[in-house]
């Protein structure tokens, strides 16, 4: 006999049935449904892959090829007609794993609108601005790592139910003759209703930190094109290890942040004392995507510095090293003028 499995409509973990509450919880994202609710959300859920689906993820995983990096684990993807020399990450050289499994396929993809040459402008310009690193980190063969890179993303389109109870005070006050009066009316506060939220973004990459990602957001989603091979030619894209069970808490923050922003906008005229505050998620539509990041790390005594570059608008986003040594020349170099200057001023002095 078959058995059948109820998944949770945000992050798909499994839902366990709890008695207490008489409802089916999901302990990784702690979502909430009754049985009526995963009833209408399931009754919509397709459970076969469509034939055009499946040759499409055929077609993916005879044209690209998986590169292992067996210093820092990395798994980098290229078309079939790309040879990968170096890892990105760690510099070191990468050996061909094997092809890669169709799950992987993205359904969506933004080209690169920034190429080469523009890119390395770009961090040529804000090196300038940065004092005291190291000389190597602005030679020539570093900059010719910057690597053009798509970086996996879910993207999320959140269903979220709000019901929301405070009181809200309005108050006046008017001088009359020797009195002064005050007015105050006092209202109940009640907002309810189904908000979507579509395109909440996180990267899919560990090894990526999150916040030089959300750095250099927003893209512009209105380009977004059907997945093609042909947008792989001469870069490099990233196989996502990070699933959408894991990145949902950061979409939930994200979501929850967007809806209290409403709540607050919505009662801004009230001096408000909430009551009762739920903001449910009912179901989350995921989209895997790639999206174009010019990117280069640079290894400074054992720390790694990232520097990236969204490929499509050119915002950026980095850490620059510190050299501890220039540093410290510069700082002898003015110690030693203002010893100068104060031998002069002694001199006149005298």
């Amino acid at each position: 006999m078959d058995s059948i499995e109820y998944k949770c409509p945000n992050c798909n973990a499994d839902l366990k049935f709890d008695p207490v509450t008489q409802k089916l919880t999901c302990e990784f994202c702690d979502s909430a449904f009754t049985v009526d609710e995963i009833k209408q959300i399931c009754s919509a859920a397709e459970n076969s892959i469509p034939p055009e689906t499946a040759a499409a993820q055929q077609e993916f995983s005879e044209h690209t090829n998986l590169y292992h990096c067996k210093s820092c684990g990395a798994e980098i993807i290229a078309d079939d007609q790309q040879t990968a020399t170096f890892c990105y990450y760690c510099h070191n050289p990468v050996i061909l794993a094997g092809k890669m499994s169709g799950e992987f396929k993205p359904s969506k993809i933004i080209g690169f609108k920034i190429d080469r040459s523009l890119a390395e402008t770009t961090f040529k310009n804000w090196i300038k601005t940065k004092r005291f690193v190291p000389s190597d980190f602005k030679s020539q063969q570093q900059i010719e790592k910057i690597t053009g890179l798509y970086v996996p993303f879910w993207l999320a389109d959140c269903n979220i139910d709000i019901d929301y109870t405070a009181e809200g005070r309005q108050s006046r006050s008017w001088t009359s003759g020797d009195y002064r009066y005050t007015e105050t009316k006092v209202y109940s506060l009640i907002r309810q209703g189904d908000v979507v939220m579509k395109g909440i973004p996180a990267d899919g990459e560990s090894k990526i930190e999150d916040a030089l990602m959300e750095a250099i957001e927003p893209y512009d989603y209105s380009e977004l094109k059907d997945f093609s091979m042909s947008y792989l030619s001469g870069f490099f894209a990233d196989k996502y290890d990070v699933d959408k069970t894991v990145v949902f808490p950061r979409i939930k923050e994200r979501a929850i942040d967007a809806c209290n922003k409403i709540i607050a906008d919505s009662v801004k005229n009230y001096s408000v004392t909430p009551r009762n505050k739920d903001i449910r998620f009912m179901s989350t539509n995921w989209h895997y995507m790639l999206l174009p990041v010019w990117f280069m790390s640079y290894n400074y005594k054992g720390k790694v510095y990232e520097f990236a570059l969204n490929g499509q608008t050119g915002k950026l986003a980095g850490a620059a090293p510190l050299s501890k040594g220039k540093l410290a020349a510069f700082s002898a170099s003015i110690g030693l003028i203002a010893s100068v200057i104060i031998s002069l001023m002694g001199g006149f002095l005298t």
